[in-house]
Formats: structure tokens, C-alpha cells, sequence
């Protein structure tokens, strides 16, 4: 039962509210380009697997196209607009919100040893950090070697020291170099107006429950925990001061909130077709996922090979603001491979085959190969398409 203030949407408008919001219905702002998706998403996240190229770059493409991969790096690093930190998972943040994550930094340090108890001496934690403030930014390998053994979990005592650092706010990561970590002194990245920030957890939780709104246009109380993972508590207690106001959405079990910009006027613009990484926060909370597009996605790249049923890294194909298929995508030479293919309908034929001809000429691929169909019918009409 809903209050009779309570403002009621249809799940068709909520949808809408949602794809406007995450930036995938209506004009993209490419004067912005990847800096302003990063900003109105407010975190990006990281991944280490690269198949049609890093999340993180399928993330600014999926909104804007067919941006240069050498300016998306450049513009999530360097120039003391950005840092990696723990969001909803590790994120690029802007470096705006670093006074956000304040409640964060003082949360770990608050618990003193991380990561299932490994130990550094206070000698090797200052000896970091005065090596970062005399000699800029470097790497763990710089530092002294990122691992004792071969082993990936045995990390040398450097290696642990730095990321307690960065856990704690005295070392900040700007930068991914061949994909380690290069870390930065924070007061020496952090710019000054923003280093001096030191908001309190409560202030802290209401700036970031009202920017998750914004970024997912209306949530319930679990899509807002889990957007920077932070506990029902926590956003309990920041959302009457979050400037988001309660909604009900036909379909939802639960209550939501939603940013009252985004109910200001009707979604409209034109939308985007293409395919998103799984790690895409339109799609990264896999229960709003299946409650707004009533698709069910996982992530398979962990699961044995014989038990997957869509790929090893199944792309959801977007469309007229609908999740209406799959692309298990793959590179070989200058050919995009589509390993494996599910598609709700003749209807998307087209879609599809203009997300794959435009993921194939981002990667530098001049040919689309499509190896398997769920549905084999539909691949006279694909390789019409597609030709």
C-alpha cells in the first residue's frame, strides 16, 4: 500500500527513468565524452579480463560509440581527475568524490590489518611512504616486488604495505601501467581543495546514496546498497537526506526512490544498440537486472566450461531499451568472432548485426564471424545483415 504522496510509475516508465539515468536513452553529451560518463556514473568498474577489449573501456563505448581506446586511458588517467578505489568493486572514480569515500578510508584503517590478516612492519609502511613523497609515482615492482613467490596471493611486504596505504588513504592510485597499480603520495595526487576535505560518515553516505540515485534514476533500498556496497544501515540512515524522494513501481515487491530530476520529464531521446560488458552498472546488480529488463545474466567466466550456457564473457545486446540477447565475443586477427549467439527474435536480426559491425570496427576488426546460434534459423538473415 503507498502513500497517497508517494508518486506511482509504471515498470515501463521505470525502465525508461533507468536507461536515461545510466545515459543509454536520449543524446549522448560527447563535448563530455568519457570524462562526463565517468562523473554521471560516478564509478567504473575494473576487471582484469579483456575479450573485446577492458570493461572499462566497453563502458564509456556502450554510450558515446566508437571512441578512440587511446583517449578513453587518457582520460580516466592522469591530470588529477580521477582515482581507483573501493566502490562496487575496484572502480575508477572521479576525483571529486574522493572526500565521499572519507567514511571508507577511516573504516579500514579502523581495522588495521586487511586482507585475511597478512601483517607489515610500521618501518616498511613509513619507508613507502617516504619513497612515494621523494620519488613520485611507482609501481609495487618499483617498490621492492609485488610477490615473494610465483604464488599470486604470497605478496612481498611492500606490496602489502602500499595497499594498506591505499586502503587507508595515505597513497592513491592514478594510474594503470600494463595494468599494475601506480601509486601517488594522496597528498601529492589529491588536489588541495579536495585533500582538505574531511566530511564526516553521515555526510559522507548522504552524497553518495543521492549520487547513486542520480546514476540508476530510481532504485530501491538494495540497488542503492549496492551500487558503492554499502550496508542497509548505512543507506537507511542517508536517505531522508539524500534528496531522493519514495516512488512505487507496478511490479516492484519493494519501495524505491528515485531522483527527482529524473521525474521532472519523460525520458525521451534516441536509444543506444549495443553490447554491454557484464561488469556495465546498467546491468552489474544482477537482481535489478532481471527485475527492470526481465533478463536473467551471469557472469560465466568462472564457470567450467561444459556448465556455461551463454559464454565464457556473454555480452547482453541492447536495444530499443531492451535486453533482448547475448554475444559471446571473441578476436581473432582482424575478424570478431561471436562464439555463441542467443537472440529473442527475428526482430533484432538487424540490431544485433549493427552492435556487432560496430564493436568489429572499434577493435580495428574488418570481419564478423558467427560460429554458434541458439537459434540456427536466423543465420541467412545475419549474414545478409551482416554483409
Amino acid at each position: 500500500m503507498t502513500s497517497p504522496h508517494t508518486t506511482e510509475l509504471s515498470a515501463d516508465r521505470a525502465r525508461r527513468i533507468a536507461l536515461h539515468a545510466q545515459g543509454l536513452l536520449g543524446a549522448p553529451d560527447r563535448r563530455a565524452g568519457v570524462r562526463g560518463v565517468l562523473r554521471h556514473l560516478g564509478a567504473v568498474q575494473l576487471d582484469t579480463i579483456s575479450v573485446l577489449a577492458r570493461s572499462h573501456e566497453l563502458v564509456p563505448y556502450a554510450r558515446l560509440g566508437a571512441v578512440g581506446r587511446t583517449s578513453v586511458e587518457h582520460a580516466y588517467w592522469g591530470s588529477e581527475t580521477t582515482f581507483e578505489y573501493w566502490s562496487h568493486a575496484a572502480c575508477i572514480l572521479p576525483i571529486e568524490e574522493w572526500p565521499l569515500f572519507a567514511f571508507r578510508r577511516r573504516a579500514y584503517r579502523s581495522r588495521g590489518r586487511l586482507w585475511g590478516g597478512h601483517e607489515v612492519s610500521d618501518r616498511t609502511y613509513r619507508e613507502v611512504l617516504d619513497r612515494l613523497r621523494g620519488e613520485g609515482p611507482l609501481t609495487s615492482t618499483e617498490l621492492g616486488g609485488a610477490k615473494r613467490t610465483s604464488e599470486w596471493w604470497d605478496w612481498s611486504e611492500s606490496k602489502i604495505a602500499v595497499e594498506q596505504a591505499l586502503a587507508f588513504g595515505d597513497v592513491v592510485c592514478t594510474e594503470r601501467r600494463s595494468w599494475k597499480r601506480v601509486y601517488e603520495a594522496a597528498e601529492q595526487a589529491v588536489p588541495a581543495g579536495l585533500y582538505a576535505q574531511d566530511p564526516d560518515d553521515a555526510e559522507c553516505l548522504r552524497r553518495l546514496v543521492g549520487q547513486a540515485g542520480a546514476a540508476l534514476g530510481v532504485a530501491t533500498v538494495a540497488d542503492l546498497m549496492d551500487y558503492h556496497r554499502l550496508r542497509k544501515e548505512q543507506v537507511a540512515a542517508a536517505l531522508p537526506e539524500s534528496g531522493l524522494v519514495p516512488v512505487s513501481v507496478a511490479g516492484w515487491a519493494a519501495p524505491a526512490w528515485a531522483d527527482p530530476a529524473a521525474l521532472a520529464a519523460e525520458p525521451r531521446g534516441r536509444h543506444r544498440t549495443t553490447l554491454l560488458s557484464p561488469f556495465d552498472s546498467l546491468i552489474w546488480d544482477r537482481a535489478r537486472t532481471e527485475r527492470i529488463f526481465g533478463m536473467t545474466h551471469r557472469l560465466e567466466a568462472y564457470t567450467p566450461k561444459p556448465k556455461r550456457v551463454h559464454g565464457y564473457f556473454a555480452m547482453p545486446l541492447l536495444t530499443g531499451g531492451r535486453l533482448v540477447g547475448r554475444v559471446d565475443p571473441a578476436r581473432e586477427g582482424r575478424t570478431l568472432v561471436a562464439r555463441q549467439i542467443s537472440l529473442e527474435g527475428a526482430a533484432y536480426v538487424a540490431p544485433l548485426a549493427a552492435a556487432l559491425r560496430e564493436a568489429a570496427g572499434w577493435v580495428g576488426c574488418d570481419a564478423v564471424r558467427v560460429e554458434r546460434l541458439a537459434d540456427e534459423r536466423l543465420r541467412p538473415a545475419l549474414e545478409r545483415a551482416l554483409a
